[in-house]
């Protein structure tokens, strides 16, 4: 009979292979084992493999370890632009001497953590990245309630942060106002709406304004709601205004759009007696400063084309039609000025900043830096500084670190028992877009947006949660209504002063546009009139 050797497996065993052997060794009480290892043996081949990691079913989120901080996974993105009637309703317009103007309200600045972020704490994000408010605000807004992470309250600074944390902060939010003109519907139909934009009013909620966009009004007001905007004109711009109803209409002219068939024709007033043959301006067009939204021509700059046609003259000033075959930021404005008829009320490009000529020919004589910070200190000595693309924080680094002069913004201040902040900014830069997210806005006009309002998957909502956040008390204003005062705003402690409806007017008015199935036009505009009286 045959004998097994001292030591071997059973044959089976063997056949079994090694699963079946960790199997049953698992089977054997604590302390002891199946068999002893024969001479020799080193018991690598017999220790057990690595335990393999489950893999997480679908929807199954990643539990933290022991003592780690959770950090929920990102929510899907709804990546349609369009707004609801709970962003309608966030707050309501009055309309006080020719000006429209929005109630303040409280309102939540929303962002994922950035990369760069990722293992820094709070405290050393906010006073790296958000300084347009001094970091004892930031606390006090967390001791508030205001601060939020995850969805749950921050009382502490310290805390690190963490890939897919959502940071939420809620301000008290204060819009500039703009005029009362009313918006005209010029078309509507399946496909379109075609408005005639006033003065002032930015397409879409942008920087500082959200309510008073036309988006918002048309929204509010006439009921029209998730337009696809086909172009854009600069707040300052009035005129034809195209918004698609579908996506597959604004695909469609946005098409012809990239395919330079879109005929555009404007209408504006500038000085002096312009030539009455038509007039070809092909200058290259550079961005100075995408935060005070200032242009030049220059070599480096972007090809472009804008042929000009005499219309009228009264002695004074003229009426020219603009055709612009390209359609870069600010181009009629810089080439009137290169050819030194700016139009009357630009409150850029017709300032003595630009030298004795007012940058005819492109002769500046200034660097960019002290271009900046000549229009900056010709409209503080005018108090006209609100009329510029910029706030009070983006003022440091154009004019100096010393604390910006709010005095030619102000007319009285309201004593409120206040923790210390300044204003808050808005950048337009693309290294400093994140810094709007959490920081609270200024109150006076910003610059016709170049970029999306919510960057790098950013979003931003209203205060829904039906109750005032802690600290905000109310008063009454001069229409009877009862507005929040919030402790932590620096613009409940001051009255502004408004600016006239005359203010928020330029003299640019986009009149026609043309594409290869349309023709959408607007009225001509009472100051492009040959009988208007300039007085």
């Amino acid at each position: 009979m045959w004998a097994r050797p001292a030591g071997a497996a059973e044959p089976w065993l063997l056949l079994a292979g090694p699963r079946v052997r960790w199997s049953l060794a698992a089977l054997a009480p604590v302390g002891g084992c199946m068999e002893e290892p024969g001479p020799g043996s080193s018991g690598a081949g017999d220790a057990p493999p690595p335990a393999k990691r489950r893999r997480l079913l679908a929807g199954e989120e990643k539990r933290p370890g022991r003592g780690e901080r959770y950090v929920p996974p990102p929510r899907k993105r709804n990546l349609g632009v369009s707004f609801s009637e709970t962003h309608f309703a966030e707050t309501r317009y009055y309309f006080e001497g020719g000006l429209r103007k929005v109630r303040p309200y409280h309102f939540d600045f929303q962002t994922y953590c950035k990369g760069r972020w990722v293992g820094k704490s709070l405290l050393h994000v906010f006073s790296t990245e958000f300084r347009a408010q001094p970091i004892d605000y930031y606390r006090a807004a967390a001791s508030a309630g205001r601060l939020r992470l995850n969805e749950q309250p921050v009382r502490d600074l310290g805390i690190v942060l963490k890939n897919n944390d959502f940071l939420r902060n809620t301000v008290h939010r204060h819009e500039p106002p703009v005029t009362a003109q009313p918006i005209q519907i010029l078309v509507e139909n399946d496909e379109v709406v075609v408005v005639d934009k006033p003065s002032s009013l930015p397409v879409h909620p942008c920087g500082r304004f959200r309510h008073n966009t036309v988006i918002f009004i048309l929204g509010k007001e006439h009921n029209l709601k998730e337009l696809h905007t086909i172009h854009r004109l600069d707040r300052m711009t009035s005129g034809v205004l195209i918004f698609a109803k579908t996506a597959e209409v604004s695909k469609r002219i946005d098409e012809q759009v990239r395919q330079r068939q879109l005929e555009k024709e404007y209408v504006c007033r500038v000085l002096g007696e312009f030539p009455e043959n038509e007039v070809t301006c092909e200058e290259p067009i550079l961005v100075v400063s995408y935060k005070v939204g200032v242009c030049r021509v220059d070599p480096k700059g972007k090809s472009c084309k804008t042929v000009f046609q005499r219309l009228s003259y009264n002695g004074k000033t003229s009426v020219v039609k603009c055709f612009p075959y390209t359609g870069r930021t600010h181009q009629i404005r810089v080439h009137l000025q290169f050819l030194g008829y700016p139009i009357v009320n630009d409150p850029i490009y017709n300032m003595e900043a630009w030298g004795p000529t007012k940058g005819k020919g492109g002769e500046i004589n200034k660097t960019d830096e002290e271009l900046l910070r000549a229009l900056v200190e010709e409209h503080r000595s005018k108090q006209s500084l609100s009329i510029l693309d910029i706030s009070e924080e983006d003022l440091k680094p154009i004019v100096g670190s010393k604390e910006c002069d709010r005095s030619d913004y102000c007319t009285k201040t309201v004593e409120i028992t206040p923790i210390s902040a300044d204003s808050c900014r808005t950048e337009d830069s693309k290294d400093q877009k994140e810094a709007e997210i959490l920081a609270c806005l200024p109150n006076y006009d910003t610059r016709p947006e170049t970029h999306e309002a919510n960057p790098e998957g950013a979003s931003s909502s209203g205060n829904q949660d039906g109750l005032n956040p802690e600290g905000a008390s109310s008063s009454g204003n001069q229409d009877g209504h009862t507005e929040e005062k919030d402790p932590l705003c620096e613009e409940c402690k001051i009255v502004r002063q408004d600016p006239s409806p005359r203010e928020l007017v330029m003299y640019l008015h986009a009149l026609r546009y043309k594409g290869a199935e349309f023709e959408y036009n607007s009225k001509m505009p009472d100051w492009a009139l040959e009988d208007w009286d300039e007085s």
